[in-house]
């Protein structure tokens, strides 16, 4: 039979309830060497788990913060950013200049190649790339840039970053306000531009342009409308429409709508002749609306016309007096009668009548 071993616990007096200790007042120590290391070893990892899950829960706090300020400046359009010249799209809006070749591209060009850029283009960020909403030109000069030299600094281009969502009419009239602050874009273009959104928003012309152009006069607009017209009659035959002058512009379209078959003939004009510089394509636009030798003008007719009728002994004779004309019609040859008898009968009537 085995022998059962007995050990002596001693256990501290039953001194009975004493007073309550606070939930957070550490055990006495004689207590936790009584619980065990696997209690001991519980309690520490209870612990270093509510001390991780506070640090997360401030991560995360943080985190939120910097993300609602991130967006905050973003829609200040205060966060500058290097941007892949292949991630910025134009797809979104209609562009308010012309895919012609920029005369003054070069010049741009130059004083990036020698300062660098000093205004950053503006780009919505659409979650997976970039769309552009300000600075074509700019971007074109460091498309051009990367092009002919290579050069990784040309890769990619500083930009403001805009928050997705912004209102499409909002996107529009940043666009537009900014190339009417700088003075450097045609009334072609905005005409064509008001046209495109028009058409875009399923508005009329005239409401089109009062909300891209808000801020332009009331003459402007005008002015704004009636190149929209023009290029709606002429645009896919005009090679460089931004060319045009606001006068001769004008001209154009008064013409055109007072002589409709001038449409046909001034398309078949450029079409035949095909302009290869704005002067070219200028010189036959202004044919259009060149006046006339006065060999070519048709008379003005009026409405007041006076008639009278004569008998006389060579035969009836018909005399029609209207605007710049008297005639007279009779049964007789005037080819044939003596020079000298015709002047001198044509000076006795002006003298009657005190011309």
């Amino acid at each position: 039979m085995s022998k059962r071993r007995v050990f002596d616990i001693d256990f501290e007096p039953d001194a009975g309830p004493g007073p309550e200790t606070a939930p957070d007042t550490p055990a006495p120590a004689a207590e936790q060497t009584r619980r065990g290391p696997m209690a001991a070893a519980i309690s520490e990892n209870a612990t270093a788990l509510s001390e991780r899950h506070t640090a997360e829960a401030e991560i995360r706090a943080e985190n939120d913060r910097l993300a609602h300020e991130y967006m905050s400046l973003k829609r200040d359009g205060a966060i500058v950013a290097r941007v892949p010249l292949g991630d910025v799209a134009m797809k979104k809006l209609t562009r308010d200049r012309s895919t012609n070749r920029d005369p003054d591209l070069e010049e741009l060009k130059t004083s990036i190649r020698d300062l660098g850029l000093s205004n950053p283009i503006q780009v919505e960020d659409t979650g997976d790339g970039y769309e552009l909403i300000q600075g074509f030109r700019r971007l074109s000069a460091y498309k051009s840039l990367y092009e002919e030299t290579g050069d990784d600094k040309y890769a990619s281009i500083p930009a403001v970053l805009v928050a997705k969502g912004e209102a499409l009419e909002k996107l529009y009239r940043r666009m537009v306000d900014e190339n009417m602050v700088r003075r450097d874009i045609s009334f072609a273009e905005m005409g064509q531009l008001a046209a495109s959104y028009a058409r875009q928003m399923d508005l009329e012309l005239n409401d089109a342009i009062a909300v891209l152009f808000a801020s332009a006069g009331r003459q402007k607009r005008h002015y704004i409308g009636s190149f929209s017209l023009l290029m709606d009659k002429l645009g896919p035959r005009l090679q460089f429409p931004e060319a045009i002058p606001r006068a001769l512009g004008l001209k154009l379209i008064k013409a055109l709508e007072e002589q409709p078959r001038a449409v046909q003939q001034l398309n078949v004009l450029l079409e035949h002749q095909k302009p290869t510089d704005a002067i070219a394509e200028l010189a036959v636009l202004n044919k259009v609306v060149a006046p006339k030798p006065v060999s070519e003008q048709t008379a003005p007719s009026t409405s007041s016309k006076t008639t009278i009728k004569l008998n006389r002994k060579a035969g009836a004779v018909k005399v029609i007096g209207a605007k710049g004309k008297i005639e007279l019609q009779m049964n007789r040859d005037f080819g044939s009668v003596d020079p000298r008898k015709l002047e001198a009968a044509v000076r006795a009537l002006l003298d009657q009548l005190d011309l």
